[in-house]
């Protein structure tokens, strides 16, 4: 699943390529990924901004914002030169501008998890609104972090994935943060005093703004294997620790799994 560090490197690629530009088509082929079109359509409109709202992305073009959420096995594939007709029945929406390129937004999944809104405003879309800080902006501070998980009774590393606490985390880097602090992943919020969620809140950003870093100016086609390559424990059960050597784990609970380092984030407790 594509996180803040690779929505942001996707959406620092689109602006690079198409602000300033006008849009002279927008095409939703798969009506399973339309959740919304409440604004007028963008066709001709001037291409103000690409930004990133958590894991969405948000192309405004004045009126209108073509809002896509890339889910769970979405994508981007920009050409310079758009081909006549999207290639296989993955490509679900296809924006082209004036100058012949664009981008065919796919999914590769066994479901349909990408969604695409067309709306006056970016708050208009109901997961935008409800978004919690993000942790690669520079404003985000202890204290956002505090009011985030402080004495919640729900393991923490779903509160890190939880976009209504903390906008733009998943399961991989959630995974990558909790072993950079040297917490298991099921424990409970209520149960960290503020040494721990000192370093979970310095784990959290320091994790969430070096991969966007890293990530930044990587092509497009590479960067689910360099997001795979950077990663520590997740998804390396059964491997080495690379910071003490022990056996990763690999864990399934609450509808989710984690990877962890028992040596290092200590055992699992009760759940």
């Amino acid at each position: 699943m594509p996180e803040s560090p690779e929505v942001q490197a996707v959406v620092e690629f689109l602006a690079e390529r198409m602000l300033g530009g006008h849009i002279r088509s927008f095409d939703v082929r798969d009506r399973r990924v339309r959740k919304a079109v409440t604004a007028p359509d963008p066709v001709g409109a001037r291409v103000n901004g690409v930004l990133r709202f958590g894991k969405y992305i948000d192309i405004d073009a004045g009126h209108s914002h073509v809002v896509c959420s890339l889910g769970r096995h979405g994508w981007v594939h920009w050409h310079d030169l758009l081909p006549p007709e999207p290639d296989g029945p993955e490509v679900v929406a296809r924006l082209a501008m004036e100058d012949g390129a664009g981008f065919d937004l796919v999914d590769s999944g066994s479901f349909r998890s990408v969604g695409v809104w067309v709306v006056p405003a970016v708050s208009d879309v109901p997961g935008v609104a409800k978004l919690g800080p993000d942790p690669a902006d520079a404003s985000f501070t202890r204290g956002d972090f505090a009011r985030a998980v402080r004495g919640r009774r729900k393991q923490i590393k779903a509160i890190l994935q939880e976009q209504e606490s903390l906008a733009g985390i998943g399961n991989a880097y959630s995974d990558e943060i909790l072993h950079a602090a040297r917490v298991a992943p099921t424990v409970h919020a209520s149960a960290l005093d503020d040494r721990t969620l000192d370093r979970l809140y310095a784990a959290t950003t320091g994790v969430i703004r070096q991969a966007v870093t890293a990530r930044r100016g990587v092509p497009l086609a590479d960067m689910k294997a360099a997001k795979t390559a950077a990663m520590a424990v997740h998804g390396r059960g059964g491997e080495a620790c690379p910071d003490c050597g022990g056996t990763i784990a690999d864990i399934a609970f609450g509808g989710t799994e984690a990877q962890y380092c028992p040596s290092c984030q200590g055992g699992i407790p009760e759940r």
